[in-house]
């Protein structure tokens, strides 16, 4: 059962979940943030019993690390001796191969349970001060467990998270992760981020509706966190926009060729898509 958390990385999403945890269970909670006004902020506010110092990782039964990947690796590395022999540590990034595949050997040669974690929720603004209990309510939990990991470990975190509002619970393997998430989310980042570098872009006042909202949302994203994001699952990424590209360049020949009767027949595979992945919500 867990009773202690430790969050490390009070943004969005750490943010986020601590001050979940502070709402919603009875769960003692520290946490650090590198910012130390961050760190105050929170201790002022009540969201932390207390600070979370190296030392203390010893005492929580699940340690949450709200970092970039490649932060996330270098601080479980880096304090991997620290952490309750038996105890829990989960990330919640969003790639999972490059951090899960580091941070097994680690976890074994230290006695830990390592599992990669990513909640399916965001907003376009950063930071703790954006960050609010209610995020995650009917969002899903991405787990990426390693074979050996004992199901009960599972079972615990998901138990906890469940209370922050979480609705889904889904497995996968780090790679099944990032081929899935390179389509579902980043190719949507970076499809937002190419449509408003149009030069039309300026000029939408009084002719834009819902669509364009629609498009456009995700382009307002934390350019330093994304940039990691793209760069550590670039192959998966890469191969979905060259992807988009082939079907982008077919509609722009069916177009331009005024070709009514296959424009139509695209339009129709498209719907019927869209609708078959709705049904299937």
């Amino acid at each position: 059962m867990i009773e202690t958390v430790g969050v490390v990385g009070l943004g969005l999403i750490g943010g986020s979940i601590a001050k979940a945890i502070r709402a919603y269970t009875g769960c003692t909670l520290y946490g650090y943030d590198a910012d130390g006004a961050v760190l105050s902020r929170a201790m002022e506010e009540g969201t932390l019993n207390g600070v979370l110092t190296p030392d203390g990782l010893k005492a929580c039964d699940l340690v949450v690390v709200a970092l970039y990947p490649e932060a996330t690796v270098d601080y479980v590395t880096r304090n991997q001796d620290q952490f309750r022999k038996g105890g829990l540590v989960m990330d919640t990034g969003g790639v999972k191969s490059v951090v899960c595949v580091p941070l097994e050997t680690v976890a074994q040669e230290n006695g830990f349970h390592f599992i990669g974690g990513h909640p399916m929720a965001g907003i376009e603004r950063s930071g703790y001060a954006n960050a609010f209990p209610e995020l995650f309510q009917g969002a899903s939990l991405i787990l990426t467990p390693y074979d050996h990991t004992p199901e009960s470990c599972v079972a615990e975190i998901w138990s906890l998270l469940r209370q922050l509002g979480f609705g889904h619970l889904q497995i996968a393997t780090p790679a099944q992760h990032d081929h899935i998430i390179a389509y579902t989310s980043q190719l949507a980042h970076v499809v937002s981020c190419a449509y408003v570098g149009s030069p039309s872009a300026p000029n939408f006042q009084g002719f834009s509706a819902g669509s364009f909202q629609d498009m456009t949302r995700v382009a307002r994203l934390n350019e330093d966190m994304w940039t990691e994001l793209f760069l550590e699952n670039r192959e998966a990424l890469v191969r979905e926009i060259d992807t988009l590209v082939e079907e982008l360049a077919a509609f722009a020949y069916t177009i331009r060729r005024g070709d009514r009767d296959n424009l139509r027949a695209m339009l129709h595979r498209a719907r019927t898509i869209k609708e078959t992945i709705d049904q299937n919500r």
